[in-house]
């Protein structure tokens, strides 16, 4: 079993950086180059009776990209999208979060 994570291991290593930062693109007088976070896992296991199996999987969202303008310097612009999607469950939390808190201080 230690072999398969090792190979596995030895596969995804180098795929790091290509995955987060995209190919640049030429768009009339800009250089875009896209950004993403991802991030993927793997398990396994079994005994010697029934065998065994494993299974994988990842996922990307696209954060934004980096825009070189004629003239002007490297800016991050963000992929408001995503960034919409990412801060609705954050704010829910931290409004379920400091709900709870000032009841328990009103106590």
């Amino acid at each position: 079993m230690a072999n398969i994570v090792s190979q596995i291991a030895d596969k995804v290593r180098p795929v790091g950086v290509s995955t987060n930062y995209g190919e640049p693109v030429e768009v009339g007088d800009q250089t875009l180059i896209p950004v993403s976070i991802a991030w993927f896992g793997f398990g396994g296991g079994g005994d010697d009776e029934n065998g065994g199996g494993g299974g994988g999987g990842g996922t990307s969202i696209p954060v934004g990209a980096y825009v070189r303008r004629p003239g002007k310097d490297l800016e991050f612009e963000p992929n408001l999208v995503s960034l919409l999607a990412v801060s609705i469950p954050v704010i829910w939390v931290t409004g379920t979060v400091l709900r709870k808190l000032v009841r328990v201080l009103k106590k």
